[in-house]
């Protein structure tokens, strides 16, 4: 085991414009700016990316809470390729919904992981509803 467990669990808290974040033009990195946890330093809060601290397998999950009146797709990125997606289209007659996705990753030290919101879409951020969290299970 390490000396330090390698955890972070983080909160999207964008509270302008009623927690509505995006659309934007072009995919962006989903910036969790509100730590809850963050042993070992992994995440950096300003950018929205976990650092691997170690060589090790690695558990990630995020979740989101969207409104109707968008179409809403994340994306979970280890360096620059997808590995999970999920994802909610426009609706007139559901009115919101909460969707995540999981993966466990072989990561190298450095190897970089983030959630992708993709362009024309958008997520709740407030109210601590839009979380990414991620830890360390055994190291390699």
């Amino acid at each position: 085991m390490p000396e330090k467990a390698a955890m972070f669990s983080a909160v999207a808290d964008h509270p302008g414009n009623n927690g509505k974040y995006g659309p934007f033009c072009e995919d962006q990195i989903l910036v969790y700016n509100k730590v809850i946890t963050n042993e070992a330093g992994g995440y950096d809060h300003t950018t929205g990316v976990f650092r691997a601290p170690v060589d090790g397998v690695y558990y990630f999950t995020f979740f989101y809470h969207v409104g109707k009146e968008c179409n809403s797709e994340l994306s979970l990125m280890k360096n620059d390729t997808i590995v999970v997606t999920t994802g909610d289209k426009k609706s007139n007659t559901d009115p919101s919904d909460n969707a995540g996705n999981a993966a466990v990753l072989l990561l190298n030290k450095g190897d970089e992981v983030s959630v992708r919101l993709r362009k024309n879409c958008r997520v709740y951020a407030a109210n601590n509803a839009t979380t990414f969290s991620g830890f360390l299970i055994r190291e390699k």
